[in-house]
């Protein structure tokens, strides 16, 4: 099953009364649920997965709108350096921004009791667990790509995250 087809079942979903689909395509299988499922804490108090009852979750159909970033942010490429663009010093240029991959809820570590997979001023090598982004309760490791220094990072721990947004700044050098 393509993205496209992912993408205009969900929309279709959204847009009835239905809450909840499972459909299998040979070995794939994607599920489907517009309503939160609900756990209870030791303390009795219900604990949310997902989307809080009533929340409307569409997927863009192009590029996702970015949200105004600092210019050392917006002269960066996607994972990839950009020198020399406009009027920026060249410890900015250098810096490779990390993006998300998919759609999702941003986590930097495996559980809240753990410590994040990474922090400001670690250096990671290629093929390091960044974070985690969560989509459809499938847990996706997100690696970098890149070895270097991880200067910044742009999104808050257990916020939604859109396709190709920032996430991370890393200074290869």
């Amino acid at each position: 099953m393509d993205l496209k087809t992912i993408k205009n079942l969900l929309n279709l979903i959204s847009d009835s009364d239905v809450n909840e689909v499972e459909i299998e395509e040979g070995d794939f299988k994607i599920k489907v649920k517009k309503q939160p499922d609900t756990i209870t804490r030791g303390d009795s108090s219900p604990v949310y997965m997902g989307n809080p009852a009533g929340a409307e979750y569409r997927i863009p159909a192009g590029p996702a709108p970015q949200a105004p970033q600092p210019p050392s942010e917006a002269a960066t490429s996607s994972q990839s350096p950009n020198p020399g663009a406009g009027g920026e010093s060249s410890a900015d240029a250098k810096l490779i921004t990390v993006r998300s991959p998919i759609v999702g809820t941003f986590y930097r570590s495996p559980s809240p009791e753990s410590d994040s997979f990474i922090n400001i001023g670690d250096t990671v090598a290629k093929g390091d667990v960044l974070c985690i982004i969560e989509a459809m309760k499938i847990m996706n490791e997100i690696e970098s790509e890149y070895a270097g220094k991880v200067v910044k990072a742009l999104v808050d721990d257990a916020q939604p995250v859109e396709y190709d947004q920032p996430l991370f700044l890393i200074d290869p050098s």
